[in-house]
């Protein structure tokens, strides 16, 4: 089984973690929004570029495994993320991946993905720590990254209302 990285750790060695936090406020019930996080959300959230290939993809509960290719056109790269944690209750529910294999370009990935129940609406909140290779990249990435995530925005409204 996949060990994630305690990202404690990679702060005394002198490497600082990247944050992405972006939040969409949708109408939908929270059991409605949670369980529609399967495959065909997943396929619909990822972007126009890099193409996104599915090879696996086991679901949201802890254990589970996701398994893509991005085509980069000049290259391909694997990505594989497990699922390390999830959890429901009636105001909330969320889970987390966390890199097992990533692409050239990444060093660490934990993605938290939050839906909140305030009321009369649910927010959704993607939460991205990543590291990659050195600052300069990581700082390359971040701008990169979070558009892939403001993406996701447009999307959850239209199905979630």
């Amino acid at each position: 089984m996949f060990m994630p990285i305690d990202p404690t750790l990679l702060i005394p060695m002198g490497f600082k973690l990247m944050t992405i936090r972006i939040r969409t406020k949708v109408s939908q019930s929270l059991e409605n929004v949670s369980n529609a996080f399967d495959e065909s959300l997943f396929k619909q959230l990822s972007p126009p570029f890099p193409k996104v290939s599915v090879k696996q993809f086991d679901g949201s509960y802890e254990g589970a495994i996701v398994s893509v290719e991005l085509d980069f056109l000049i290259s391909k790269q694997s990505w594989i993320s497990q699922i390390t944690k999830s959890y429901a209750s009636q105001n909330m529910f969320y889970f987390i991946d966390e890199g097992i294999k990533l692409p050239f370009f990444l060093k660490y990935w934990h993605h938290k993905h939050l839906v909140t129940d305030l009321g009369k609406e649910r927010e959704i909140t993607d939460e991205v720590t990543f590291k990659s290779w050195n600052l300069f990249t990581d700082l390359l990435l971040y701008p990169l990254l979070q558009v892939q995530f403001i993406y996701r925005k447009p999307i959850y409204k239209r199905i979630f209302g």
